[in-house]
């Protein structure tokens, strides 16, 4: 089985940099822009303009999508700015752990490992193979649960999604309103321009939120989904092999075909199982 060492990374949780970094330089490149052409920032601080774009977007958002979807994706914030997944080369000699001691043992020792796997997913399946499930209705209960997983974060990007289609038309209902104060002013001439600029703030907070948030947020999510979908495609694969009773040499290589293509391949692993994998006479 994994040693305690592999268990502990099979996880990681850090903060996504890409998100924070993004989203930092973003709004440091519109108000360094705003700077160089002698604009000040506190032109673009309009709190009735965000009051308008904000509720607006947030109340139209909450017509469109049901209650679960919309308390997913307040849930889901943490997926943009905050990475939490599987790593795969960890995933890999987990599931050479256990391959190893069912060969060795018989599949029904893992049952004694079943209350430290450290994964939920792969303990489900784990345990549906020590109760000598049959390998098809393995398969088609566990791809059942990927997909529905899938389905249900699914729901948290498309809210945002829905965000970033309606922000931006909100800003525009924000400018009009504030076009129709400063029509009403038409007298004082020279605060007619001032009124102009600031009745176009709100366009600004639409378009802005809309596109350095919202639709990058969804977008984010749905990275995270597909990052979730293919561990757990790999966990599942590797616990169907030991269900064949493959040999964990192949298991190995089987599995790596999951991570080829992000170059993280465990080549000391692909080395040390090599030298010391045993000899398929050994092993009867």
């Amino acid at each position: 089985m994994a040693d305690k060492k592999s268990k502990s990374k099979l996880k990681f949780s850090r903060p996504d940099l890409a998100s924070l970094g993004g989203l930092a330089l973003a709004l440091g490149g519109i108000a360094g822009g705003l700077l160089n052409d002698h604009g000040k920032l506190s032109e673009l601080i309009q709190i009735s303009a965000g009051l308008i774009v904000i509720c607006g977007t947030v109340g139209a958002v909450m017509v469109t999508s049901p209650l679960s979807a919309l308390i997913g994706a307040v849930k889901g914030l943490k997926d943009v700015f905050f990475e939490e997944a599987i790593e795969p080369t960890a995933a890999i000699e987990e599931i050479i752990g256990y391959a190893t001691k069912a060969r060795k043992n018989s599949i029904i020792s893992l049952e004694e490992d079943l209350d430290r796997v450290p994964d939920k997913f792969l303990k489900k399946a784990l345990s549906l193979a020590v109760d000598g499930t049959d390998l098809q209705e393995l398969r088609k209960m566990m791809e059942l649960e990927i997909e529905q997983t899938e389905h249900h974060r699914e729901k948290a990007a498309k809210v945002f999604e829905a965000a970033g289609g309606y922000a931006p038309t909100i800003g525009i209902i924000g400018a009009v309103l504030g076009l129709m104060q400063v029509m009403k002013n038409l007298a004082d001439i020279s605060e007619v321009g001032r009124g102009i600029a600031s009745a176009f703030v709100a366009t600004v907070y639409g378009v802005a939120t809309a596109n350095l948030f919202f639709l990058p947020a969804a977008a984010k999510l749905k990275a995270r989904i597909r990052q979730e979908t293919q561990a757990r495609e790999l966990l599942l694969e590797g616990v169907c092999s030991i269900v064949e009773g493959m040999n964990p040499k192949l298991i190995r290589v089987k599995l790596e075909a999951f991570v080829e293509h992000t170059g993280k391949a465990p080549k000391k692993a692909k080395a040390e199982s090599a030298g010391s994998a045993e000899p398929a006479s050994a092993r009867g």
